[in-house]
């Protein structure tokens, strides 16, 4: 059980660390390089289908699946792999879902209250600020994903050495 849960906490904030690592380097470019009246238009439709089960599961789910290999871990006797499976639930839990949460929801939350037609000034300097600022909120929570990731494939990677190792 401690191998298939460790392969699921792998898989998790892998697929977790994609999705955030994604907008940094294709989807907010693309967005920034058309027009701000449809840059915001795009972007609340992607925050709405966002919420859906596909997504929640991995976004919300990660933390409990490295907590829950961290446990079975530590219960096959696997310090090591227990130890850093713990630190990277604990790096997303604050780091991924925390600052999302905090940062990126409230921003989007304030793009989403800008409906009905908006003038071509308005709407660059809505953009402007949104985007460089949702950016480094998110550039944050890629990098904590790629950590939460490296310390997943690191834990994965010692179990069977810390088996080994007599307790």
């Amino acid at each position: 059980m401690a191998d298939l849960l460790g392969l699921f906490a792998v898989l998790f904030t892998g697929a977790i660390f994609g999705f955030f690592y994604a907008w940094v380097c294709s989807t907010m470019w693309g967005l920034d390089g058309i027009a701000s009246t449809t840059a915001i238009e795009a972007m609340q439709a992607m925050n709405a289908s966002v919420r859906n089960p596909v997504f929640g599961t991995v976004f919300f789910g990660t933390a409990p699946i490295c907590l829950a290999a961290a446990l079975a871990a530590h219960g096959a006797r696997r310090r090591r792999a227990s130890l850093l499976f713990v630190a990277a639930t604990v790096l997303y839990a604050v780091g991924g879902v925390g600052l999302t949460l905090a940062y990126n929801v409230p921003l989007n939350t304030g793009l989403a209250a800008h409906t009905g037609p908006l003038d071509a000034e308005t709407a660059r300097t809505i953009w402007t600020d949104y985007s460089a600022s949702w950016q480094m909120g998110n550039i944050t929570r890629t990098a904590v994903s790629g950590a939460a990731l490296l310390l997943t494939a690191l834990a994965f990677g010692v179990r069977r050495v810390d088996a080994e190792v007599p307790a």
